[in-house]
Formats: structure tokens, C-alpha cells, sequence
């Protein structure tokens, strides 16, 4: 049975952030108050909240930050804000990127408490929903993620393709915490990495004595992988001899540890990505064909950023979130100048430049609100002319009308049904249309 849900308050009013941490602990809630939005983050990270109530105007930082930050860390879940009636317009934004509701000061808080035990309710469980994020809002990615949830029921080989950085590792990962493998572990390692010295060892492990400096014996990765996922990344980079012991293992279920006698079983799910054409390579003759032919069973290819722009607002706004996180700075936005340039480039290093991109530009900057020579330091491209909405609201707001849509057909039109697929509440979806000017209609 679990316990009272977690409401994480955020308000630095002495007098309305302890009443209203009183009273949510009358109704039986487990309420957690933060006077700021450090402490915010910090007390989600130690007990991730069920839902969130916040004042849009902290010290620290803004609500809205806060809210896009715990999003990107645990996904959506119910959220409140408090405003004064000059942060209205900020706070329907809030709204429209997933908030539940926005409420004027002086807060109503028996409304407050009722809206919040409705949210509460009306959310599917958490083995419905909120354990596996999105890979992306675009048609190319949600068919992607359409795939991999299908690939997560059969227990099969499966080869990720894709250009470098596209998110391969990100994909595999996803299918793993689909999959009924979920719990045991996922052991990732790149083939064109390991010291060809090394290279059967680091996959299958030594025992001791196997050879010079072998002191003790080491499990490789295989081993490692126990009952869960194995990712076998650039797996076009194996040796030939390798590619053999990998045939071996994918074929019989078992291998033999540098030196061992006896073998053992495999008991993991073998996942493979590469930016070679396999094909290609077994015409030339540097891959095997019966390998390929035991690990394609499954192909799923991965687009690259330049073919689903509509996934750049979500992966920046997420890439920037953690950074900030990890690197323990104060709150950075990123100006219109930087969303325009960010939508006119071409990614040639996909999501992987992305972050990097991001994660220098925050680094070295000393303003709150990034540039574009920030992130791009060589020049910027120009925005190919016409008329182009680059702000991440108009963005979000595409987002979430593609989402929309696509939750609507997928219910039949049954605005009941969609909501439910979307983790919201009929009002809410009512509102999201409405702002969005979607009539559910056809």
C-alpha cells in the first residue's frame, strides 16, 4: 500500500508557504516546503514530489524554471503556480507547456486543495505512465518509440542505426526499461574503443593467470550484463576473430572466459548500434554474414536531428536543465537571438553536439540569459528568410498540438480516452485545445 502522496510547496512568503504546508497535512497529503528554488531542486531530488505548488516569483530563480527543471528530471506531474495578476501571462505559458493550473493571489486554498485531489486522481498510475520519457514529439521519433515498445515484448536481438550522436545509447536504453529486463542491468561498451590487446577480455573476462599481468580474475561485460541488456555499441569495429566468439555467443547462449575451461551461460539480451552500413560491410568482407544475419532480426533506424526540428525545443530545454543541475549553477535562459540560431543549424553532430554546444555555452558565460555567440562562438547561421516563429513557446506549443492530435486519433476522437493517454485531466485538455485552437474534430 503506498503512503500519503508527496506535495512539494514552493514559497518564500513566511506566512502563506507554512499555511499552506498546514493545511495539505490536514488532508492528508505529506507536504515538503522550500523557500526557494535551490531548495526546491534539492528536496525533489531526495524525495521525488507527486505534485507541485509554487509561487511563480522565488528569490533564487523564477517558478517557471523550477517547473521546467523537475520535468526534465522525473517527467510531468501535476503543478500549481501562484501568481500576482501581472505574471498572468506567464503563468498561462506555464499552463500551455503542462501545468495544471495558475492561481491569482490571494489564493483560494480550499480551490487549490480541491483542483490538487483531482489532479491527484485523475493521474494513471506509474506503471501506466512517467517511467519512460518520451524519445521525442516528432512523427519520426514517436515511431521509433512506437517500434521499440513493440521490439521490448519479443526477446530478440536488435540493431540501432543512425548517424553518429543521434541518441543510439538513449534508444537502447529506452528498449531495456521497456522491456521485462527493466530491473536487471544494462551494461553498455564501445567496440571501437577497447585496445584490441584487450578486446576479448573486456567482453568475455579472464581468469587469473590467463595471461601476462592477469593477477586476478576480471568479468567482462558480458558477464557483467547478468540477465539484463547488453549494448554492443560500433559493433562493426569487432576484430574478425571477435565477430566469431560473438557468433558463438549469440548462437549457443554461452562463452569462455580468456583462460577458462569450462563455459558459462548468457543469459542477456544482446542490443548492437552502429553508424556503418552492415550490408556494406559484409560485401567488402569485414563482417561476417551469418553474424548479421543472427543480430538484424530487429532494425531500428534512428533520424537525425536535421529531420525532426520539432524535437529541438524539448531536447534544449531538457540538455539545458541538466547541465545546470550538474554543473550546480544558477538558472539560465536562452535569449530569442539563440532559440533563432539553434533552429537554423543544420546539427551535422545531432543531439550529442547539442549538449556540447550547451554545455560549454554554460560553462563560460557569466549572464543569466545566453546568446547567440554562446553557443556558437565560430558564427551563426542566418535563418533562412520568411517568416518563422524561432521562440521556444511557439515551439512548445507546436509540440503539444502534434501530441494532441496524435493522442485524439489514437482514441477515436474521445476526448475522455486522450486525456487519459496524455497524463491529464479532461479540463486541462479542454484549456490546451482551446489555447491551441484544436476542436477535436476529423
Amino acid at each position: 500500500m503506498s503512503g500519503p502522496k508527496v506535495i512539494l510547496v514552493v514559497e518564500d512568503d513566511p506566512v502563506l508557504g507554512p499555511a499552506l504546508v498546514q493545511r495539505l497535512r490536514l488532508e492528508g497529503y505529506r507536504p515538503r516546503l522550500a523557500v526557494s528554488g535551490a531548495e526546491a531542486l534539492r528536496e525533489s531530488a531526495a524525495l521525488r514530489p507527486d505534485a507541485v505548488i509554487s509561487d511563480i516569483r522565488l528569490p533564487d530563480m523564477s517558478g517557471e524554471e523550477v517547473y521546467r527543471r523537475l520535468v526534465a528530471g522525473f517527467g510531468a506531474m501535476p503543478a500549481f503556480f501562484m501568481t500576482a495578476f501581472g505574471e498572468v501571462a506567464q503563468a498561462v505559458r506555464l499552463v500551455r507547456a503542462g501545468a495544471r493550473d495558475y492561481l491569482t493571489k490571494p489564493v483560494d486554498v480550499d480551490r487549490l486543495v480541491t483542483e490538487l485531489g483531482a489532479a491527484l486522481a485523475a493521474a494513471p498510475p506509474a506503471s501506466d505512465i512517467g517511467e519512460l520519457p518520451q524519445l521525442g514529439v516528432s512523427a519520426a521519433m514517436r515511431a521509433v518509440e512506437a517500434t521499440l515498445r513493440k521490439a521490448a515484448r519479443v526477446d530478440v536481438p536488435v540493431v540501432l542505426t543512425g548517424e553518429t550522436g543521434v541518441g543510439k545509447e538513449v534508444a537502447a536504453r529506452f528498449l531495456h526499461a521497456a522491456s521485462a529486463r527493466g530491473a536487471h542491468p544494462f551494461v553498455a561498451v564501445n567496440c571501437a574503443a577497447i585496445p584490441r590487446e584487450l578486446a576479448e577480455s573486456t567482453l568475455f573476462g579472464h581468469e587469473r593467470g590467463a595471461f601476462t599481468g592477469a593477477v586476478a580474475r576480471a568479468t567482462g561485460v558480458v558477464e557483467r550484463a547478468g540477465a539484463g541488456t547488453l549494448l554492443l555499441d560500433e559493433v562493426a569495429e569487432l576484430s574478425p576473430e571477435l565477430q566469431a566468439k560473438l557468433l558463438r555467443l549469440v548462437q549457443e547462449r554461452s562463452f569462455l572466459p580468456v583462460g577458462a575451461t569450462a563455459e558459462r551461460p548468457f543469459a542477456a539480451r544482446i542490443v548492437c548500434a552502429t553508424h556503418a552500413d552492415l550490408a556494406a560491410r559484409v560485401r567488402d568482407g569485414t563482417f561476417r554474414e551469418d553474424l548479421l544475419y543472427r543480430l538484424n532480426v530487429l532494425s531500428v533506424a534512428i533520424p537525425p536531428l536535421r529531420q525532426r526540428p520539432e524535437d529541438l525545443p524539448g531536447l534544449t530545454v531538457r540538455l539545458l536543465a541538466e547541465t545546470l543541475t550538474r554543473f550546480a549553477l544558477g538558472p539560465r535562459r536562452l535569449g530569442e537571438a539563440a532559440l533563432a540560431a539553434l533552429s537554423a543549424h543544420d546539427w551535422p553532430g545531432n543531439v550529442r553536439e547539442l549538449r556540447n554546444r550547451i554545455e560549454r555555452a554554460v560553462a563560460l558565460s557569466e549572464a543569466e540569459e545566453l546568446i547567440a555567440a554562446d553557443l556558437f562562438p565560430e558564427g551563426v547561421l542566418e535563418p533562412p528568410p520568411g517568416p518563422r516563429d524561432a521562440s521556444l513557446e511557439g515551439a512548445l506549443d507546436e509540440a503539444a498540438r502534434q501530441a494532441i492530435e496524435d493522442a485524439l486519433r489514437r482514441a477515436g476522437g474521445s476526448r475522455s480516452e486522450a486525456a487519459r493517454l496524455l497524463g491529464v485531466s479532461r479540463t486541462t485538455l479542454w484549456k490546451r485545445m482551446r489555447d491551441l485552437g484544436l476542436s477535436g474534430e476529423g
